[in-house]
Formats: C-alpha cells, sequence, structure tokens
C-alpha cells in the first residue's frame, strides 16, 4: 500500500491544508474518498489512519486533509496551536477548502493521476464535515456518492444552544469561546462565524441541499450520540426519503477517543466503516 502524509494542499486565503492519501498501487483506476473532519477534529484524529487503510485496501483512493483555518499546523498537525486561524474559520472557508482539495484529488497533471478515476468521486464526512459534504455535494456535480456520520443538520455549529444574550455579548465583544473537553483549551471564535453564517443562508442550507440530491446518500448515526441527537439523521432522512440509514448503538464517534492506540477499532466504528464500504 502507498501511503504519503502531509502533502501541502493550498486552501482557502493561501493557506496549507496537510493531505494525506493512501491507495494500492496498481496502475488502474479508482473510485476516490475525500474524507471531511468535524468541528475540533483533524484528519489523523483517533488512529484515523486504521479507517483510511481499510478503504485503500478493497479499491478505493482515500484521502484525507486537514481543514485550513481549523487550528493545527503542517508542524503540529494533531494541536490546536493557531488560535488565530482557529477564531477565523468559517462554513463558507471550509466549503472553499474542500472545493480545492477536489480540485487536487481530480487534477490530471497531479502526481497519483493514474490511480484515480475523476468520475467516481465520493464525500466520506463527520459531525460538521457532513453537513459540509452535503453542501458540497449539492454545488458540485463531480461528486457522485456522499456518507455522513453524525451529520449536523444546521450550520450553527457550536451556537445552536447559546442564549440570546451569550449572542449579544458575542457581537458587542467580537469574540466568544468554546471548550474542547479533551484538550480543556478554551478556543476563541470571532463573530464573523455568526455573520458568516446569516450572509450564506441559502448557500449553508443543509435542508435545502439534501433534499436537491440526486445521488447515492447513506446517512450513518449513533443512537446514544449527545452531540448531534440522533434526531437529526431522521430530519435529514426525512429531507432526502431515497437516503439510506444506518443506525448504531453508540455515541457520537462511535467509541473511538484520541489518541486511540489500539489496533482494531471499537465494534460500533468498525460497524460503520462496513457499511460505508459497502455503500460506496
Amino acid at each position: 500500500m502507498l501511503i504519503k502524509k502531509g502533502i501541502i494542499v493550498t486552501g482557502s486565503k493561501g493557506r496549507a491544508m496537510a493531505t494525506d492519501i493512501f491507495f494500492v498501487a496498481t496502475g488502474e483506476k479508482k473510485p476516490v474518498i475525500i474524507y471531511a473532519h468535524g468541528f475540533n477534529g483533524f484528519k489523523d484524529w483517533g488512529n484515523f489512519d486504521l479507517i483510511a487503510r481499510q478503504f485503500a485496501d478493497v479499491g478505493f483512493v482515500f484521502v484525507k486533509f486537514n481543514f485550513s483555518h481549523n487550528g493545527t499546523t503542517l508542524e503540529q498537525p494533531e494541536e490546536f496551536v493557531d488560535l488565530e486561524a482557529y477564531g477565523n474559520n468559517n462554513y463558507t472557508i471550509q466549503l472553499d477548502d474542500l472545493e480545492l482539495i477536489i480540485d487536487w484529488a481530480v487534477d490530471p497533471e497531479k502526481e497519483f493521476e493514474q490511480e484515480i478515476d475523476p468520475e467516481n468521486l465520493y464525500l466520506l464526512g463527520h459531525s460538521l464535515g457532513g453537513g459540509l459534504v452535503i453542501l458540497k455535494a449539492a454545488e458540485d456535480r463531480r461528486v457522485k456518492k456522499i456518507v455522513t456520520w453524525a451529520a449536523i443538520s444546521e450550520c450553527k455549529t457550536p451556537w445552536t444552544n447559546w442564549t440570546t444574550e451569550r449572542i449579544g455579548k458575542w457581537k458587542k465583544t467580537g469574540v466568544e469561546f468554546t471548550l474542547n473537553s479533551r484538550t480543556k483549551q478554551e478556543l476563541p471564535l470571532y463573530y464573523q462565524l455568526y455573520e458568516n453564517f446569516q450572509q450564506n443562508r441559502e448557500r449553508l442550507d443543509i435542508q435545502k441541499a439534501i433534499a436537491s440530491l440526486k445521488i447515492p446518500v447513506l446517512l450513518c448515526h449513533g443512537s446514544k450520540d449527545e452531540a448531534v441527537p440522533v434526531e437529526k439523521a431522521n430530519d435529514l432522512k426525512t429531507w432526502q426519503p431515497a437516503a439510506e440509514l444506518f443506525i448504531v448503538e453508540s455515541d457520537h464517534v462511535f467509541g473511538r477517543k484520541h489518541p486511540w492506540i489500539s489496533a482494531e477499532l471499537p465494534e460500533a466504528m468498525q460497524d460503520v466503516v462496513l457499511r460505508t464500504i459497502k455503500f460506496f
């Protein structure tokens, strides 16, 4: 298997995105899957290489990347050390990042061109990344199938349950903070995130986007998800009745954590991976 990690792809506002690619080199074109991580996530969260290898083993090219403004750096791809970038992240930046990764993956001049079939481009996203792949599929006809894992159903992360008073304070001060429960960091969110949502409501309408899709969709979700309740998956299914729904008895990350040192995935995560492979 060929694995190249830390490839630099230029993202939004010229910022570098650390990108990984996994495939078995055969010289024959294979479907390509691009994975979009979630809020407070990164491409290597929970030893994601274990998952990437499984897709490559069965004949896919698997690509994962760090969004340009997710707070990590090329030198520290698993740590939130660039808090200015983190604070300036927003939905349209991430959608643009995803488009740039797609452009890179299907570039006929790229190093791996002989291994990638640009006519079979699939997107996979977790949590916020799940919402993003729905939105991107609705605006990019190159996407032929999508799978979401614990996807959001509206672009209001992380202020979905904030009070009007807190949002008012956010506007007044220009910054609010979100606690990363894993690292215990208070991570800044500049008010531009809320403004970006308000200014791009139509583009960021997940309900409208998923309802418009004419491609195969698989929605995977944990029945015990506290971060994004399983009712959100039911909403997505209601808006797109043709979508397949796969529910497992698990949490938001399907039993994983970071760091994940085991060579085996939790049962729930493995079930979701196998169901995703079957669907793709």
